[in-house]
C-alpha cells in the first residue's frame, strides 16, 4: 500500500473517528496516512489493517520508527505514540484517506457499479453516456484509470482506498463533473469505498462467483448488498428485474430503485429485435417513449449494461435521445465479446470470460448469431478453485461444437495439470482438444473455421500479457489473432493498430 498525499492543513482525527477510543492523546491533527509501515515517513498515522496478507498490528513497532506519529488499529498496541481504537480499522483508513483528499466524492456526482457480470461494460457505456451529456467524466474501473484527462492502467477493478481516494481527487481538480466507479466484490467486502458517498448505485446481476473469496453465497450477497450503504441521502440504485438475486438484494432498499429488464416487466425495458453477428438493435422503452438502439457489441447481457446506464442516465436528467447517442457511440468495450474484424468469412471474438457462468453467457450470445459451429479456446487460470476449473470443461462441452481447451496465466501451475482439471467437468473427455500453447491454440482454432462459424477467444480479454512460471510475458490473443488473420491475405505490417485501442473514455483516446 503506498502513502496518501498530504494535505498541508490537516483533519482532526477524532472528527474522522469519532467512534474510537484514544489512548496517549485526546485528539490528534493528522496531515497524511499510510496502512504499509514500509512506506511510513514521518508525521504519518499508521493505520493497522488485518488482510489476508498479515497482521498491521504486528507492524507498529515498524512504523513508529519511521516517524509514525500515531496509530490507528482495532486493537491497542504498546507504544511510546498515541493510539485510537476503532471496531474497523479498513473501514477507518478509508474514512481517513477521503478526508484527507478533501472529501471529494462531495463534489462529483458519483456512481458505483457492481454485480457479477457487466460491471466493465455497465461503467463504459455510463460514461459514454455522460459524455453525450456534454458532462465532464472521470472513471475508475478494470480497463483504467481516467480522471477526464489523462488515463493510467488499473492495478485492481476497484483501486484501494488511498488510491480511490486520490484519483477522485484528481478528478475534482480536472473539472470532472460525475464520475463512474467499478465496484469489485473483494472492494466491498474490505471496506475500500469506505468514507464515499454515492449519488447512484447499480447492481447488474448476482451470480454463485468468487465463492473462495466470500466463502459461501450469503456472504457474496452481503458483500454486494454494501453498495446500496454508500447511497447519499436522495440517491437511487438500480436493479435488474430478470435476475431475481438481485431483487431479492435490493427488496429492503430504503432508497428509489428503477428495474431494468428484457423478459419481466420493469421501468426501463428492451426487446430485441434483430441480432447479427457484427450488431443488433433493440427497442427501449422508457415511461411512455420508445427508440431504437443499434450496437456493435452483441448479446442480453451487453442489453442489459445498456438498460442500467439509459436508467442512470434517464433518472439524471438527460433525454433518451441523448442516451442513446452516448450508448451507440461505444463501438466496443475492449476484451467484452470484442469483434476482430479482419477481412475474414467467419466471425472471431474475443471475451474476458473466466468463469463458468460468463462463458456461457458469451457462448450462448455467439451460438444465437452462427450458422455454422461454435469454436472456443478457453483455459483456466493459476489458483482457480477445481470447481471453477471443471465448471469451464462443463460449459465448453455443451456449448461448443469444438473446444480447445489452452493455459490461461498458469503462473507457477503446469499446463497439463489445469487442463486435467478442466476436463474433469466433461461427460466425455475425447471430445476436448488440448494444446497448452495459447498462441497455437488460437492459430489452430482460426485454421479450422470455415465460412459462417464463430470463432471465441476466452480468458484474457483485454490483457496485454501471460504469466507463465514466475515470467510476465507479453501477450495479447487480439493481436494473435489478427496476425494470423491478415497473414493469410497479407504481410503483417499492413496490420492495422486499431484492434488495440483502449476504451473510449478521456481526451486522448477519443
Amino acid at each position: 500500500m503506498q502513502q496518501l498525499i498530504n494535505r498541508a492543513d490537516g483533519v482532526r482525527l477524532r472528527d474522522v473517528l469519532p467512534e474510537g477510543r484514544y489512548f496517549g492523546a485526546d485528539d490528534l491533527q493528522v496531515h497524511s496516512c499510510s496502512s504499509d509501515p514500509q512506506r511510513c515517513r514521518p508525521g504519518d498515522v499508521f493505520v493497522a489493517i488485518v488482510s489476508a496478507d498479515g497482521d498491521g498490528h504486528d507492524d507498529v513497532p515498524a512504523a513508529v520508527q519511521r516517524g509514525a506519529v500515531a496509530v490507528v488499529g482495532e486493537r491497542l498496541v504498546p507504544s511510546r505514540v498515541p493510539c485510537c481504537v476503532v471496531p474497523d480499522s479498513r473501514e477507518a483508513y478509508g474514512y481517513l484517506c477521503q478526508r484527507l483528499a478533501g472529501q471529494p466524492d462531495q463534489s462529483l456526482h458519483l456512481v458505483g457499479v457492481t454485480g457479477s457480470h457487466g460491471k466493465t461494460t455497465t461503467a463504459v457505456l455510463l460514461a459514454s453516456v455522460l459524455q453525450a451529456a456534454q458532462q465532464s467524466v472521470g472513471m475508475t474501473c478494470s480497463l483504467g484509470y481516467c480522471d477526464g484527462q489523462e488515463t493510467e492502467p488499473a492495478d485492481d477493478t476497484t483501486p484501494p482506498s488511498h488510491t480511490l481516494a486520490r484519483w477522485l481527487a484528481r478528478m475534482v481538480t480536472a473539472g470532472c463533473s460525475h464520475a463512474v466507479v467499478e465496484v469489485s466484490s473483494e472492494a466491498l467486502a474490505t471496506r475500500r469505498l469506505a468514507g464515499v458517498s454515492l449519488d447512484a448505485a447499480v447492481l447488474t446481476n448476482v451470480r454463485r462467483e468468487h465463492l473462495q473469496l466470500h466463502g459461501n453465497v450469503a456472504n457474496y450477497r452481503r458483500a454486494k448488498q454494501r453498495l446500496f450503504a454508500h447511497l447519499k441521502p436522495g440517491g437511487f440504485a438500480v436493479a435488474n428485474a430478470d435476475d431475481a438475486a438481485s431483487l431479492e438484494i435490493v427488496q429492503s432498499l430504503h432508497a428509489p430503485l428503477i428495474t431494468v429488464g428484457i423478459r419481466h416487466a420493469a421501468q426501463v425495458q428492451a426487446q430485441v429485435i434483430e441480432r447479427l453477428p457484427s450488431e443488433q438493435t433493440f427497442l427501449m422503452t422508457a415511461g411512455q417513449e420508445c427508440i431504437p438502439v443499434r450496437t456493435r457489441t452483441i448479446g442480453d447481457p451487453f442489453v442489459y449494461a445498456c438498460l442500467s446506464a439509459a436508467a442512470v442516465g434517464l433518472v439524471m436528467g438527460w433525454d433518451l435521445a441523448t442516451v442513446v447517442r452516448g450508448l451507440e457511440a461505444v463501438d466496443r468495450v475492449p476484451g467484452r465479446l470484442e469483434r476482430l474484424e479482419c477481412g475474414q468469412d467467419f466471425s472471431v471474438y474475443v471475451d474476458q470470460a473466466q468463469t463458468p457462468g460468463a462463458l456461457a453467457l458469451s457462448l450462448h450470445a455467439v451460438r444465437q448469431v452462427t450458422a455454422g459451429r461454435v469454436i472456443c479456446v478457453y483455459g483456466a487460470m493459476h489458483g482457480q478453485p477445481h470447481e471453477e476449473r471443471a465448471g469451464l470443461g462443463r460449459v465448453a462441452e455443451r456449448a461448443t461444437d469444438v473446444g480447445i481447451i489452452t493455459s490461461n496465466n498458469p503462473g507457477p501451475e503446469l499446463p497439463l495439470q489445469i487442463a486435467h482439471d478442466v476436463l474433469d467437468g466433461f461427460t466425455n473427455p475425447a471430445k476436448a482438444h488440448i494444446i497448452p500453447d495459447r498462441a497455437k491454440a488460437i492459430e489452430w482454432a482460426l485454421s479450422e473455421a470455415q465460412p459462417g462459424d464463430s470463432v471465441v477467444i476466452t480468458g484474457k480479454g483485454d490483457q496485454t500479457y501471460q504469466l507463465i512460471g514466475q515470467r510476465q510475458l507479453d501477450f495479447d490473443d487480439r493481436e494473435v489473432a489478427c496476425a494470423w488473420l491478415y497473414g493469410r491475405r497479407r504481410p503483417l505490417v499492413d496490420r492495422p493498430s486499431t484492434v488495440t485501442l483502449p476504451m473510449r473514455l478521456g481526451p486522448e483516446w477519443n
